[in-house]
Parts: structure tokens; C-alpha cells; sequence
């Protein structure tokens, strides 16, 4: 082995010990006849110390290297000198003075800074991934996700499912998205479909049996990217055999919060995970995957709206159509122009108006267009209802 430790090994309790470590120089500062380095490995950052007067050979080897040189230090640890403690480091209160400096690889100027989480250029970061791969933020976050699928596939395991490996290399299942296809050399003019997901070929195993499977799952659908659209990605696919519907709402919430325990410093808000029908979260959120942080929730005021004079209210509450409403707070002083951008974009995503009501910080009276085709009473209504308070806009919608 080419290392005793890792750099983000070392204590207080490892002080006197002679270590061997290897890493990427992180960063290097020349203070004149010593140079100090921080030493990067996947599990953190040691501070090694190279004095002239200990090791001449080792100081001159320092005086080559640069950021990312690939090193190999031998040295002992030391407790650092009173008020030189780094207490942001595991490993700040120790550092290793060198008596060995071996170089083991070289390194250009790298494209961009590896030791800053600064913002990249895409493109720039994919070409030189390898050293993208580098940066704290990803490899703390490949760890974390390694981390995940530990807890997952034990929990798993524990509760007797089977992690079954389903092929790659199906064929085209009705899906919602496009496959990618792969075509085959042994039958010409055929092809093969790269699964959306393993959903056929689960369903199949419970027919077979196997009552409990799961599987880390790599799947591939050809879509447009967005947020939380991606070509190819990896799901904790699963399926059970003999059960109702809240044995898999338990398990999974379950699963969820052991594993947010496990790999998080975070503490949950709450070990009980709100349920929603369907219904219940188009009512009030308008989506099937609500996010229950936002706020603000659409509120049903047909009864209300049907009753006014706005016709065009009026007129879809007769036919069976509902009005609804949300409360932005604080949004109240928006100016004309920005309650334009914002029925822009309603009508982008499908409505057919916005209608606004605001009540005024001041006075608390409301204002808007179409204030004057609704009662005092009404206004009052709505404003109970909506728990608006002055200085909140009210947005309106109804097909």
C-alpha cells in the first residue's frame, strides 16, 4: 500500500505516529524555507508541513510541486502550535511534518479551480469530468448517494426482499416517453428497447413468485430535459406480492426516514409523512406532487364568485366550473405590468385569464378591476376565507 492513512483520518490520538499518506495537493504556500501543503483524498484534506531544516531533499522536491501534483508524504504527526488550530477541518488540529516527498504524478494547470466551489461552465466541467469528479461538493455528494443505496439495500434485505438485476436490452412497452433503441447485429433490421423502467418484467417476477423484489435500476427514456426529466437515471424500483395499500405507504415512509437518519444531519420535521388522496391534492395544490412547504394553497370561493356580478365568474359556476384563488402575501404593491407578466405565464400553462384582487397595506380596502362587480360583503367574504391580510395580492382562475 502506498498509504498508511487517509487524509481525513488523522487526530489528536495519532500524534507521535509515523503515517505514510497519498493524495492531490489541494493547495500549496511557500512562507520561505517551509512550504505548507493540503493533502486531498476522496475522505478529506491533511496539512503537511515541509521544512527545509528536516528534510532539504523533501523541500526541494516541494518546491516543484503545484495544485493537483499526485504525492506521496512520509512524516509524523504533530499537534498543531497553540491558535494555528483549523476548527472547519476533522483534521485541523493536527498536521504532519514531512520527512519524505515523493512526487508520483505531475499536473498541468487544471481548466478551472478544483479547491473552490465557484461556478463552472457546463460544458467545461463534462469535457474535463475527471477533474469536475474531483470537487468536494460531487464526490460529497457520490459518497452521500452511496451511502443511500447501502441503507436501502440493507433495510431491504432485512424485511425479505430479493434485489433481482432485470435486462437492459428489452423490447419497446408502451411508456411515457420515447425509447432508445439499440439495434441488433445477430438478427438485422431488429432492435432492442432500453428500459423506461423494469415495470413488465416486476410484474412478472410476482407472477413467478418471488413476492418481494427490488432493484437499483438504471432506465432510459428519450425526452426533452428539464428539472426532473433526465435521458438516463438511476430508481429504487420495487414490488410486493400479498399486500394492501397502506403495507406499502408504511413501508416506504419507513424507509424514508431511516434513511434520512442515516445519511443526514438534518432532522426530520416530522417521522409521519402527510397523505393526500388524488383529489385532495389537485384541490388544493393543483398537482399530484405537491410541494406542502409553498403555502399557498388554492382556495374554492364558487359559492361566493357565482353570486357576484363578474359575468364571466357567474357564468362558469353555472356551468359546473369552479373559481379559485390564491394568496401571494406581500405581493399586493405589484405594478400592472407585473400582474401582466404573471396572467402571461398563467395563460402559458393553460389557463384562460388571471384575474387580481389586492388589498391596499394602508387602508386594507381592496382594489383591482373587477372589485366593483362584487358586494362588501363579499370582498369581505373572500378575504376571510383566503386569510388575506393588507398588503397581499389575490390571484383568481376558473375555466
Amino acid at each position: 500500500m502506498l498509504k498508511t492513512h487517509n487524509c481525513g483520518e488523522l487526530r489528536i490520538e495519532h500524534v507521535g505516529q509515523t503515517v505514510t499518506l497519498a493524495g492531490w495537493v489541494n493547495r500549496r504556500r511557500d512562507m520561505g524555507g517551509v512550504i505548507f501543503i493540503d493533502l486531498r483524498d476522496r475522505d478529506g484534506k491533511t496539512q503537511v508541513v515541509v521544512d527545509s531544516g528536516r528534510t532539504p531533499d523533501g523541500f526541494k522536491t516541494a518546491e516543484q510541486i503545484r495544485s493537483e501534483y499526485v504525492i506521496q508524504i512520509k512524516g509524523v504527526v504533530s499537534q498543531r502550535p497553540a491558535g494555528q488550530e483549523n476548527k472547519s477541518l476533522p483534521t485541523g488540529d493536527i498536521e504532519v511534518l514531512a520527512e519524505e516527498v515523493i512526487v508520483l504524478n505531475p499536473a498541468k494547470t487544471p481548466p478551472f479551480l478544483i479547491d473552490r466551489d465557484e461556478v463552472v461552465d457546463e460544458t467545461l466541467r463534462l469535457k474535463f469530468r475527471y477533474l469536475d469528479l474531483r470537487r468536494e461538493r460531487l464526490q460529497r455528494n457520490i459518497v452521500l448517494r452511496h451511502r443511500a443505496i447501502k441503507f436501502i439495500r440493507d433495510f431491504l434485505d432485512e424485511r425479505g426482499f430479493i434485489e433481482i438485476e432485470t435486462p437492459i436490452l428489452f423490447k419497446s412497452t408502451p411508456e411515457g416517453a420515447r425509447d432508445y433503441l439499440v439495434p441488433s447485429r445477430v438478427h438485422p433490421g431488429k432492435f432492442y428497447a432500453l428500459p423506461q423502467s423494469p415495470q413488465q418484467l416486476k410484474q412478472l417476477l410476482m407472477v413467478a413468485g418471488y413476492e418481494r423484489y427490488f432493484q437499483i435500476a438504471r432506465c432510459f427514456r428519450d425526452e426533452d430535459l428539464r428539472a426532473d426529466r433526465q435521458p438516463e437515471f438511476t430508481q429504487l424500483d420495487m414490488e410486493m406480492s400479498f399486500v394492501e395499500r397502506d403495507d406499502v405507504l408504511n413501508l416506504i415512509e419507513e424507509l424514508m426516514v431511516g434513511m434520512v437518519k442515516e445519511v443526514s444531519l438534518v432532522p426530520l420535521a416530522t417521522e409521519a409523512f402527510p397523505r393526500l388522496s388524488y383529489h385532495e391534492a389537485m384541490e388544493r395544490f393543483g398537482t399530484d406532487r405537491p410541494d406542502i412547504r409553498y403555502g399557498m394553497e388554492l382556495v374554492d370561493i364558487s359559492d361566493i364568485a357565482g353570486a357576484s356580478a363578474f359575468r364571466v365568474f357567474a357564468e362558469n359556476v353555472a356551468a359546473g366550473n369552479p373559481v379559485k384563488a390564491i394568496c401571494v402575501p406581500g405581493c399586493g404593491s405589484y405594478s400592472r405590468k407585473q400582474i401582466d407578466e404573471l396572467e402571461q405565464i398563467a395563460r402559458a400553462n393553460g389557463a384562460k385569464g388571471l384575474a387580481w384582487m389586492a388589498l391596499d397595506e394602508d387602508s386594507g380596502e381592496m382594489r383591482g378591476f373587477i372589485t366593483k362587480f362584487f358586494k362588501v360583503d363579499q370582498l369581505v367574504a373572500i378575504t376571510e376565507r383566503m386569510g388575506a391580510k393588507p398588503g397581499d395580492l389575490l390571484l383568481f382562475a376558473s375555466d
